[in-house]
């Protein structure tokens, strides 16, 4: 069942799913509570994130290492002929 149909462009419908749409004033009965200058922001922590990012570098920097060496001793093995 879809509530809302995607039209194109980011552009949305209401459907029969959706209901009827509610009027009222903000922060009474059931609706939501508007705050002025509020500023809604990301759940992520930058700096938990940036040193995730720095631990995943460092694991393909190290892996990359790794298949460095192996390249470079198969190619001593095969040129001890």
């Amino acid at each position: 069942m879809k509530v809302w149909l995607l039209q194109g462009d980011n552009v949305w419908a209401a459907t029969q799913a959706s209901g009827v749409a509610l009027l009222g004033t903000a922060g009474t009965g059931n609706f939501g509570k508007l705050t002025n200058g509020a500023l809604e922001s990301s759940n992520v922590d930058l700096s938990k994130e940036l040193v995730n990012m720095i631990v995943a570098q460092r694991n393909y920097q190290s892996n990359a290492q790794t298949i460095k060496t192996q390249d470079q001793i198969l190619n001593t093995l095969v040129n001890l002929r």
